[in-house]
């Protein structure tokens, strides 16, 4: 993360959160009243612990981990919603936080109503609200339910009208906390293509996702949290790998611990888009295809599709253990699957002369929505590198050796 410190909109120095942990009975008003005299609690929850990092103009971090490593806690400390315990945290910039969409809104009050009360704690007049008027009612997508009781919303209409106001102003740094989780498809697409153009005209995007393809797609930075501390920061392909590298160990770690009878290679499906066919160099077998030394590798198949559009699908090889070795979505490439009967749509894609040292491997394929903004179900089919070789990893890397032409010294 290079550039001045004139770029540096958030910059984090050894910042760390902690929580007094409520004691049982009597010892709770205890301290109580030793917190209000100003006395450290005996017992507190670390969720953040010495973490450090700057946010500069013009870039976009990823921030991932799983559930309980603290992310919630750093992004409400950068929206200024809590102050750190130690460390210093500062901000040179206005800050937009999109963490709890429609939190704020007043469930007796309209739509509209709830869009003049909650610009005006933005900072709004009535009239500049009045003036971004059509540009929420657009984005919110909500139609004549505007003019209706928030108490009557689903879910998802609440979310809508809350990412549409809280767009309406376009802030210096934008903080958004599982944003393309939330809301249909279609919202979810929409949501997408806002920060894109934002990001274009020169905002400042810190995303916390579970989704790597979304940390990939938008972040060009990412940092990891696990526990509470930084476990890695750098760029996003290089974090994000690491996240799932870890993810695949631990789940091949807990899968060899559990009694339980071997999974099917054929997964249930996550969603409406499935993958239904899958064949290596055109088998549909469970049992190991074997390839030879610097063999050809042809991964086709068939994905369903229920609403007629043409729906994506990635393609990536991991080592018997889990460890991710490649993957690659048609969407990169600007492929479009072709089209067949019954809502099915083909693909094929071949790797010639693998690089892959011998060893068992498995290929995968994944569903994905049209925008290749989901992953649905996948597929997997294992297969096998014969040969002989001492050499070391997973791939071959072509090289020649030489008398090196350096002069010797003594």
């Amino acid at each position: 993360m290079n550039g001045t410190n004139d770029d540096v909109l958030i910059r984090l120095q050894g910042v760390s959160k902690h929580y007094p942990v409520a004691p049982p009975g009597r010892q709770r008003l205890a301290q109580v009243w030793s917190l209000l005299r100003g006395r450290e609690p005996r017992q507190v929850f670390h969720a953040l612990s010495d973490v450090s990092f700057d946010i500069r103009r013009g870039e976009s971090l990823g921030l991932v981990g799983v559930n309980g490593a603290g992310k919630s806690t750093l992004l409400k400390l950068m929206a200024g919603v809590v102050s750190p315990s130690h460390g210093s945290l500062t901000r040179q910039a206005r800050v937009g936080a999109l963490l709890e969409l429609g939190a704020g809104f007043h469930p007796e009050y309209t739509g509209r109503d709830n869009v003049f009360l909650a610009c005006a704690l933005m900072g709004l007049s009535r009239s500049a609200t009045q003036d971004r008027m059509d540009h929420i009612l657009g984005f919110a997508d909500i139609g004549e339910h505007i003019d209706q009781p928030i108490k009557h919303y689903s879910s998802g209409m609440v979310v809508r009208l809350g990412f549409a106001v809280a767009t309406s102003v376009t802030p210096e740094v934008l903080i958004t906390d599982e944003v393309l989780a939330v809301g249909d498809e279609s919202f979810q697409k929409k949501c997408m293509a806002w920060m894109e153009r934002y990001l274009g005209d020169g905002g400042t995007l810190l995303l916390c996702s579970h989704s790597m393809y979304h940390i990939q797609k938008l972040c060009q930075h990412a940092l990891w949290l696990h526990g509470g501390r930084v476990q890695q920061q750098g760029g996003a392909a290089d974090v994000t790998r690491a996240y799932l590298a870890w993810h695949e160990e631990r789940d091949r770690v807990a899968k060899a611990g559990a009694s339980q009878a071997e999974p099917s290679a054929e997964q249930a499906a996550g969603g409406a888009y499935q993958v239904k066919a899958m064949r290596l160099n055109g088998q549909d077998t469970l049992e190991p295809l074997v390839l030879p030394p610097h063999g050809a590798l042809t991964v086709s198949g068939a994905v369903y599709s229920p609403d007629g559009r043409t729906p994506q699908v990635a393609v990536g090889v991991v080592r018997a253990d889990g460890t991710p070795i490649y993957g690659v979505v048609s969407e990169m490439d600007g492929h479009s699957l072709r089209r067949g009967a019954d809502g099915l749509y083909h693909y094929a894609v071949s790797f010639t002369s693998l690089p892959l040292l011998p060893g068992r491997y498995i290929a995968r394929s994944h569903a994905m929505d049209p925008e290749g903004l989901r992953l649905f179900d996948h597929v997997e089919r294992p297969f096998e590198v014969g040969g002989n070789s001492r050499e070391l990893g997973y791939v071959h890397l072509a090289h020649t050796w030489a008398e090196s032409s350096e002069s010797e010294h003594p």
